[in-house]
């Protein structure tokens, strides 16, 4: 099964968001200075309809 967490975060980090803090569980808080709004990234993202949605919570095209 395909891990997208990893290649996701090096994603993120290109485009400018900053990872803030550790969440709830198995989670990471990130900051996207596009839309200014902090969302969560699950440390183990199996889906990539789940890796398309973070990056749409950040502003992002689709990449996955």
């Amino acid at each position: 099964m395909v891990d997208y967490s990893k290649p996701l975060k090096q994603h993120l980090r290109e485009a400018g968001c900053e990872f803030e803090r550790q969440g709830k569980g198995d989670h990471e808080i990130w900051y996207s200075p596009i839309t200014h709004i902090r969302f969560a990234v699950d440390t183990h993202i199996k889906s990539r309809h789940t890796a398309n949605a973070v990056l749409k919570q950040a502003g992002l095209p689709k990449k996955f």
